[in-house]
């Protein structure tokens, strides 16, 4: 791909493995506050229907839905309720220690640094562009090692707009000064990264962590992140 100087990522579950560390922070959080003992709850149990409210609400606030406030006081909340505990203080206490606790573990997805490095090796200019929040976002880099390949950290809080919405990658190239013909997107959500990335012109590799196996003609696809190297 003679063209491209410049690539944007997706960060979690693309380079960061969000799905990981979150599994990690929350088996803390359940054991230190003794859930199994005092409310009979399996804590795998408790994972699943935790992960898949927080999928939805992520969803929500991608398309527009609800705010990250929202999100913020409904996941945990919702996720107890699910097994018949009503406790707004527990579920705020799940989620201010939740994101602090989080950045303790800063587990990458395999194979993230070793391609960090070699698309290094090869000059290419590299960002980041997150519907995650500023803060959590920088942190994650910073804390993961990873925060010094990148010119640019782009996130949804900063400029108010979400993937898939133009705007956002509209704001993210023109702060890494490069244009749609020499830019790429790596990213492992089907909507907010290869739908956004293709309505607003920019080529796409799609991360297809969860095997969705997609049948589109000629859209770049990966199952792995060092598979990367055949296309850059």
């Amino acid at each position: 791909m003679k063209n491209v100087r410049h690539i944007f990522f997706d960060l979690d579950n693309t380079l960061w493995d969000h799905r990981k560390n979150a599994y990690l922070t929350i088996k803390e959080l359940f054991k230190n506050q003794e859930i199994s003992e005092k409310y009979k709850i399996d804590f795998e149990e408790f994972h699943s229907t935790y992960h898949i409210i927080n999928e939805k609400l992520w969803e929500q606030i991608r398309d527009g839905e609800i705010d990250k406030e929202y999100l913020r006081k409904h996941r945990f909340y919702d996720t107890f309720l699910n097994f018949g505990v009503d406790d707004v203080n527990l579920a705020d206490y799940f989620e201010h220690h939740f994101l602090d606790e989080i950045l303790k573990y800063n587990e990458l997805v395999d194979g993230a640094l070793d391609l960090l490095n070699y698309l290094k090796s090869k000059n290419y200019k590299m960002h980041i562009i997150s519907n995650g929040f500023q803060e959590v976002t920088e942190r994650k880099c910073i804390l993961s090692g990873i925060s010094g390949f990148f010119e640019t950290i782009t996130s949804a809080d900063s400029v108010n707009i979400r993937k898939p919405r133009p705007e956002i990658f509209e704001y993210s190239l023109k702060l890494a000064k490069a244009s749609k013909e020499e830019s790429i997107l790596i990213g492992d959500d089907w909507i907010a990264d290869v739908k956004g990335a293709q309505n607003f012109g920019i080529d796409i590799i799609f991360f297809d962590v969860l095997d969705e196996n997609p049948q589109e003609e000629g859209l770049k696809f990966i199952k792995h992140l060092s598979e990367i190297k055949q296309y850059l």
